[in-house]
C-alpha cells in the first residue's frame, strides 16, 4: 500500500535532522553544482546553523554582489517564497573571501580562524571543468587548491566529515570502475612543485609527456586531487563521491560517435541529495568505511547516445524550442570519420564562411567561424568520451539508498523508480531554458514561432543546396561528355595532318 503526502511527512527527516547545529564550508558554492547545494540545503534543513561559502571576486563584481545575484537567481525562487525573500537567507550564509587557486587560498587571518573554530563539515565542489584548460592552471585549481583545503580542513577543531567532489572519468584506463581508491598518474605533490616555478612555456612543452594517454588536463588533474583525498584518509574523516557527467542551438550538424555506446548521465539534484545522504549515512550510521563512491546511472538505466540525442533534437522540435536557433535541429551522428569530416566541411564550415561574409557586408561582426573553431576544438575532446566505453559500479551508493524511510526516500530521490526517460529529458532541457540560458516559459510561444520559421528555411537552403549540386553535376557531366565525344571524332589522319 502508498502512502500519501501527508503519511510520508509524518515520518522522520533524518537527513536535516543531521544537518542540524552544523557549520559547513562549501568550495565552489557559486557554480553550477554548488547553487544547487545550497539551495537544497537551505530549503531542506532550516536548522543548519551556517553555510560558509568561500567565494572570490570575479569580472569586477565583489564576493557580496555575486552571493546577492545567486540568491535572486531563478534557482532561488521557490526558496525565497517559503523564507520571504533574501534577507533571511543571507542570515544563514557568510561570505568568506578567497581564492582556491590562489596560495594560502588568499583567505584572511580572521576568516581562517573563523573557519577553524567553527565548521563541522568541509564541502570541496570547487574545480575547473574544462577539459582544455591549460596544465598550469587545472593543477593550481583542482590539485594545489585541494592540497589547501585539505590542510585547512585538518586544522578544523570540530570537524566531522570533509567531502571531496571527484568525477568517475578521473580513472580512463580501467573500463570498469570500482568503488575504491586508485593509483594517480603521478606524485600530486611533485606535480604542484613542479607547476609553481616552471614557466608556462616550460610546462606547455612537458604537458603532452605529462598527460601521457590521458586525453586532457581535466582528467589528470582531477585525478591528482582525489588522491591527495585519499591520502588524507590517515588523518582526517574523508569521503571521495564521484559523478557522472551532469546533464546548442542548432549549429551542430554532424558528430563522430559511437550511437550504440552508452552515456552515464546524473541529474546534478539527484547527485546533490546524494551529498547529503552520505553524510547522514557517514556521521549519524558511523558507515566510515563507505569512503569512495561512484554517483553513477549506467547499472540501473543505459541510454545510447543515438537515443539521448534522438529524444533530445524531437523536444526542443516539437516541445521545448530553445530561443533564437540559428538553424533548424538536424544532423547526425557519423560512424565514420572521413564521412564526419566531409559533413562538417559542408555542413559547418561552409555555411559558417557563407554567412560570417554577409554579416560583415552587412555591418555585422562575424561570429559562425568563431563558433565552428571552438566546437572543433571541443569535438576533440568530447570524441573520447563518445568513441569509448566504461562501466561502474555504484554497490555502496544503491546500498546506502536502501537505509532510507519512504519520505526520505521522496524529498532525497537518487533511484530510477517511476524514471520516465522521455519526461526526464524534456524536464532537463525545460529547466536549461530557465536555470541556464535564462529563457523563461512565456517565451515559449515565440521560440515555437521561430523554430516553425527555421524548418522553413532549412527546407529551402536543403533544396537550393542539392539543386547546385546537380547543376554543378549535371554540367560537370555535360563538359565531360562533350570531350569524350570530341576525342573520339580525331582520327589517326587528323593527328598527323
Amino acid at each position: 500500500m502508498s502512502l500519501d503526502d501527508n503519511d510520508l511527512d509524518s515520518l522522520p527527516d533524518r537527513i536535516a535532522e543531521t544537518f542540524a547545529g552544523l557549520t559547513l564550508l562549501v568550495t565552489g558554492g557559486t557554480g553550477f553544482m554548488g547553487k544547487v547545494l545550497v539551495e537544497k540545503l537551505l530549503r531542506k534543513c532550516p536548522d543548519i546553523a551556517k553555510i560558509m561559502l568561500l567565494v572570490r571576486p570575479k569580472k569586477g563584481k565583489s564576493p557580496k554582489q555575486r552571493l546577492e545575484e545567486m540568491l535572486n537567481d531563478e534557482l532561488f525562487a521557490k526558496l525565497r517564497s517559503l523564507r520571504g525573500g533574501v534577507e533571511p537567507l543571507l542570515e544563514k550564509l557568510q561570505i568568506v573571501t578567497g581564492d582556491v587557486s590562489a596560495p594560502d587560498l588568499a583567505i584572511s587571518d580572521t576568516d581562517r580562524l573563523d573557519v577553524i573554530e567553527n565548521v563541522h563539515i568541509v564541502v570541496h565542489a570547487a574545480a575547473t571543468i574544462r577539459f582544455d584548460e591549460e596544465l598550469k592552471k587545472a593543477v593550481f585549481l583542482n590539485v594545489r587548491g585541494t592540497k589547501l583545503i585539505l590542510d585547512l580542513a585538518k586544522q578544523c577543531k570540530k570537524l566531522k566529515l570533509f567531502i571531496h567532489i571527484s568525477t568517475a572519468y578521473c580513472h580512463l584506463h580501467e573500463k570498469l570502475l570500482e568503488e575504491k581508491p586508485y593509483p594517480p598518474p603521478a606524485n600530486p605533490h611533485k606535480i604542484i612543485e613542479a607547476m609553481e616555478w616552471m614557466t608556462d612555456e616550460a610546462v606547455a612543452t612537458i604537458t603532452p609527456n605529462l598527460l601521457s594517454k590521458l586525453p586532457n588536463s581535466y582528467a589528470f588533474t582531477k585525478a591528482l586531487g582525489e588522491a591527495l583525498a585519499v591520502e588524507a584518509m590517515e588523518h582526517i574523516p574523508v569521503i571521495v563521491l564521484r559523478p557522472s557527467i551532469g546533464a546548442g542551438k542548432g549549429v551542430i550538424r554532424t558528430m563522430y560517435c559511437k550511437s550504440n555506446s552508452y552515456a552515464d548521465y546524473l541529474p546534478v539534484d539527484v547527485f546533490i541529495n546524494g551529498i547529503m545522504i552520505c553524510v547522514w549515512n557517514y556521521i549519524k550510521l558511523g558507515d566510515t568505511k563507505s569512503n569512495v563512491i561512484n554517483f553513477t546511472s549506467s547499472a540501473e538505466i543505459k541510454v545510447t547516445w543515438l537515443e539521448m540525442i534522438d529524444a533530445g533534437r524531437e523536444i526542443i522540435m516539437n516541445r521545448v524550442p530553445l530561443n533564437n536557433v540559428v538553424w533548424y535541429p538536424g544532423g547526425s551522428m557519423k560512424h565514420s570519420r572521413l564521412y564526419h569530416n566531409i559533413c562538417a566541411l559542408f555542413f559547418h564550415w561552409i555555411p559558417a564562411i557563407i554567412i560570417d561574409t554577409l554579416l560583415f557586408c552587412l555591418g555585422y561582426k562575424p561570429v559562425l567561424m568563431r563558433v565552428h573553431r571552438r566546437i572543433s576544438k571541443g569535438f576533440e575532446v568530447f570524441e573520447y568520451y563518445t568513441n569509448n566505453q566504461w562501466d561502474f559500479k555504484s554497490d555502496i551508493a544503491q546500498t546506502v539508498r536502501q537505509k532510507l524511510n519512504p519520505r526520505e526516500r521522496r524529498d532525497y530521490k537518487v533511484d530510477a523508480i517511476g524514471l520516465d526517460i522521455s519526461k526526464y529529458f524534456e524536464d532537463c532541457i525545460r529547466a536549461a531554458r530557465i536555470f541556464i540560458l535564462k529563457e523563461s516559459d512565456d517565451t515559449l510561444p515565440s521560440a515555437r514561432r521561430h523554430m516553425k520559421i527555421m524548418w522553413f528555411v532549412d527546407i529551402v537552403a536543403q533544396f537550393l543546396f542539392w539543386a547546385l549540386m546537380m547543376y554543378w553535376i549535371s554540367g560537370w557531366m555535360a563538359s565531360f561528355y562533350s570531350f569524350v565525344v570530341g576525342s573520339s571524332n580525331i582520327t589517326p589522319k587528323a593527328i598527323v595532318e
